[in-house]
């Protein structure tokens, strides 16, 4: 039976995504005074730099703005001018700031499934940045847990398991992302639900994990999760009543 139910935050519980996309075509449009935008590959080359920096900054708006700066400076062979990297720190920091926008229907999705089973937020980025979005949100009180990580991979979910004390197959995780929120949990033996968002990361689209998967449920909007995870846990159920 489904003792456990996550919830990723970013672009699953609010919108976060479309404010990176409106800073990564200033961005190009900053650097269009320097350069070729089509030659220096600007887009390419920024992703490029964000994943080799994800080891040092992590996840988020501060990382992508330390990106931004170090590849602005690369690709115009430190010609671009102070004010235009002064801009580049505005436009993290107002990623930083920008208002937090629930997906439609999702707080209701959200308080049907807590009345059923215990739920845990576990989301990943900068810690103040998360925390702020957390309290934004109005959602808070309706988590047994709330947890801020570094990355979501199988080591991660291992520990959040053993902490809560269950076994993969009695935990479901909702998300959009399949690299972060989904296959790490399926590949341990757990369920997901994949609920996609109209803008993912490049990043998180790097994976080979197929949304087919008899272990996960795709729904196309926040008032399908609860039935989701209903028809997860009669399946979990069953699985265990099955004779190995």
């Amino acid at each position: 039976m489904i003792g456990l139910v996550g919830f990723d935050g970013d672009d699953t519980l609010w919108h976060s995504e479309g404010y990176y996309q409106v800073v990564h075509d200033e961005f190009e449009r900053i650097l269009g005074k320097y350069l070729d935008l089509a030659d220096a590959r600007v887009h390419d080359r920024l992703l490029a730099t964000e994943k080799g920096n994800l080891r040092l900054f992590g996840y988020g708006a501060k990382g992508m703005t330390l990106s931004m700066i170090e590849t602005a400076i690369e690709l115009t062979g430190e010609r671009i001018g102070a004010g235009d990297l002064h801009r580049l720190v505005e436009l993290g920091k107002q990623v930083l700031a920008h208002p937090v926008e629930l997906l439609p229907g999702i707080r209701a999705a959200v308080a049907a499934v807590a009345r059923e089973f215990r739920i845990v937020l576990i989301t990943k980025g900068d810690l103040f940045h998360q925390e702020a979005k957390v309290k934004r949100s109005g959602l808070a009180d309706l988590f047994h847990r709330i947890e801020i990580v570094s990355e979501k991979d199988e080591s991660t979910y291992r520990r959040l398991m053993a902490e809560f004390e269950i076994e993969a197959s009695s935990f479901v995780m909702v998300g959009n992302s399949l690299r972060s929120d989904i296959a790490p949990v399926v590949q341990l033996g757990g369920w997901g639900v994949y609920m996609p968002y109209a803008l993912t990361w490049a990043h998180e689209r790097e994976t080979e994990f197929a949304a087919d998967d008899h272990r996960v449920e795709t729904v196309e909007q926040a008032s399908q999760i609860p039935g989701a995870i209903s028809r997860i846990a009669a399946r979990a159920l069953d699985a265990s009543r099955t004779p190995t």
